[in-house]
C-alpha cells in the first residue's frame, strides 16, 4: 500500500471510531431522566452554554498548539477527553460536574482542527483532494453507523438511555489509544518549516530540483518572517481579500447558526413530545447525516467554480431563507414527525451551502493558509454563537424558552439571506459596467 494511502486510512478508522457515539442523539434524554436530579431549565441555562464558551475560548489557543505541537498529540488529546466526559456523564450527577464536562467538550470539539489539518502535513499536495475526502467521509460513516445504532439499540429495548453511553466510552478509549498509532509529523505550516526544507524528499526534474533549492534556501534564510510574523502575514493576505472576507462572513454566520440549531434541538423535541413511545433521534440523526453527505457531494458537482460569485451568493442567500423556514417548520409544529422532517432538511441544506461557501473562501485563498483562515472564521462563528446564548438562552438576554429560542434562529437565518440578497442586489445595480467584470476577474 502507498505510504499516502496507508497514512490516510489510519487516520479515517480514527475518525470513523470517534463518531461512533450513539449516546449523543438521546443525551438530553439521558440527563432528564431518573439517572440525574436535573431540570430542563438547569441544562438549558446552566449546563449547555457552558460548552459554547469553552469551545471559544479553547478553539485559538488549541490551533497554536496543534502547529506547535505537530498534530498528533492534539489527535491523542480528542480520545482522552473523549473518555473524560462520558466517564463522567455515566459517574457523577451534580450540575456541577456537568459543567465541568462541558469544558471538556469544548476541548474535544477545539481539538478536531488536529484531526482535519494532520493530513495535510503528512501526504504531498496533489493527494489532498481525495485524503480531504476521505477523512470527511470516515466521520460521515461513523455518524449514520451512530444512528443506526442507537435506534436498533433502543427499538429492539436492548440497551436504555444510559447504556448506551458505555458503548459511546469504548469507542472512546479505542479511538486514544489507536491516536498512538498514527506516525508523528516532524513539519508544520508556522512552527516548524526548516524541518520542511531540510527533510522533504526531491522528485523533481533536474532543471527543476536546482529551481526548488534555490526556494528552500530562501526559505530558511533569517530575512524570512518567524512563526508569528507568517502568521500575520498569511491573516492580512486573506482578509484584505474582499471575496474572501465576503465569503467567511457567510461561513461564519451559517455555523453560527447551526451550531446553535442542533446544539439545542433535543430539548425542542422534548417540549414538543415530553414522554415519546419511541424517540427518533438517532434514526433522525442516520438519516440526517446520508443526506448531508450526498448534498456535500452535490455541492462539489454542480458548484465548479463556473458560477459568478454574485450568482453563487443569490442562490445561498435563498438557500438561507428556506434553512430559516425548515427551523420554523421544528418549532412551530405540535407533531414531533414534523419536527424531525424540518431539522432533517435544515441539516441537508446547511451541508449544501456550507460547503459552496468552504470551497469559494479557499478558491480566493493565495497561499496555503485553509488552517488559519478557517480557524479565523470558526472562532468568528463561537462569538457569533455565543451572542446567540447570551441574547436568546441565558437570563442576561430574553432567556426565551425552547420554541421562541428556536423561532429566533429561524428568523436568524432569514435575516442573514435576506442580508446578502441586499448586497447582491446593490452590488448588480451600482456596479454593473465593465468596471465590475474586471473586477470579479481580478477577485476570482
Amino acid at each position: 500500500m502507498k505510504e499516502w494511502l496507508k497514512i490516510s486510512c489510519l487516520l479515517c478508522v480514527f475518525g470513523c471510531i470517534r463518531e461512533i457515539r450513539p449516546s449523543e442523539p438521546y443525551v438530553t434524554e439521558y440527563l432528564l431522566g431518573p439517572w440525574r436530579n436535573i431540570t430542563e431549565q438547569q441544562l438549558t441555562h446552566d449546563v449547555y452554554p457552558v460548552g459554547t464558551y469553552s469551545y471559544l475560548v479553547q478553539l485559538v489557543f488549541v490551533f497554536l498548539i496543534t502547529d506547535f505541537l505537530r498534530y498528533k498529540p492534539l489527535i491523542i488529546t480528542i480520545g482522552a477527553t473523549g473518555v473524560i466526559i462520558w466517564s463522567m456523564l455515566i459517574w457523577t450527577t451534580s450540575v456541577l460536574s456537568l459543567q465541568i464536562l462541558e469544558f471538556f467538550y469544548g476541548t474535544y470539539m477545539a481539538a478536531e482542527v488536529a484531526y482535519y489539518t494532520y493530513i495535510y502535513a503528512k501526504v504531498d499536495k496533489k493527494y489532498y483532494p481525495r485524503v480531504t475526502s476521505h477523512t470527511r467521509a470516515a466521520m460521515f460513516a461513523g455518524k449514520l453507523l451512530s444512528g443506526i445504532t442507537s435506534q436498533l439499540m433502543l427499538n429492539l429495548e436492548l440497551m436504555n438511555y444510559k447504556q448506551l453511553n458505555y458503548i459511546t466510552l469504548g469507542t472512546q478509549i479505542i479511538a486514544m489509544l489507536w491516536a498512538f498509532c498514527l506516525p508523528g509529523v516532524d513539519r508544520s505550516l508556522y512552527f516548524h518549516r526548516e524541518q520542511l526544507a531540510i527533510t522533504e524528499p526531491q522528485t523533481q526534474l533536474p532543471g527543476e530540483r536546482n529551481l526548488e533549492v534555490v526556494d528552500r534556501q530562501q526559505e530558511v534564510t533569517p530575512k524570512q518572517p518567524g512563526a508569528l510574523g507568517l502568521l500575520w502575514l498569511h491573516f492580512r493576505n486573506a482578509y484584505t481579500n474582499p471575496r474572501v472576507v465576503q465569503w467567511s462572513l457567510w461561513y461564519a454566520i451559517g455555523l453560527a447558526g447551526y451550531l446553535q440549531v442542533t446544539y439545542y434541538v433535543q430539548v425542542l423535541w422534548k417540549v414538543i413530545e415530553p414522554e415519546p413511545l419511541i424517540a427518533w433521534n438517532g434514526a433522525v440523526d442516520a438519516v440526517l447525516t446520508a443526506l448531508a453527505a450526498l448534498c456535500a457531494l452535490a455541492a462539489g458537482y454542480l458548484h465548479t467554480g463556473r458560477l459568478r460569485p454574485r450568482t453563487s451568493l443569490l442562490i445561498l442567500a435563498l438557500l438561507s431563507a428556506v434553512e430559516g423556514g425548515c427551523v420554523l417548520i421544528c418549532c412551530w409544529t405540535h407533531d414531533i414527525y414534523w419536527s424531525y422532517s424540518g431539522f432533517v432538511l435544515f441539516g441537508a441544506l446547511y451541508s449544501f451551502t456550507i460547503t459552496v461557501a468552504s470551497a469559494e473562501v479557499a478558491r480566493n485563498l493565495e497561499e496555503e493558509s485553509f488552517g488559519l483562515v478557517f480557524g479565523v472564521n470558526t472562532f468568528v462563528a463561537l462569538i457569533f454563537q455565543s451572542l446567540l446564548t447570551m441574547i436568546f438562552v441565558t437570563d442576561t438576554g430574553f432567556e426565551l424558552d425552547p420554541v421562541g429560542q428556536y423561532t429566533a434562529y429561524a428568523f436568524y437565518f432569514i435575516g442573514a439571506g435576506v442580508l446578502y440578497l441586499i448586497s447582491v442586489l446593490i452590488e448588480y445595480f451600482m456596479c454593473r459596467d465593465t468596471d465590475v467584470e474586471k473586477l470579479e476577474n481580478s477577485l476570482d
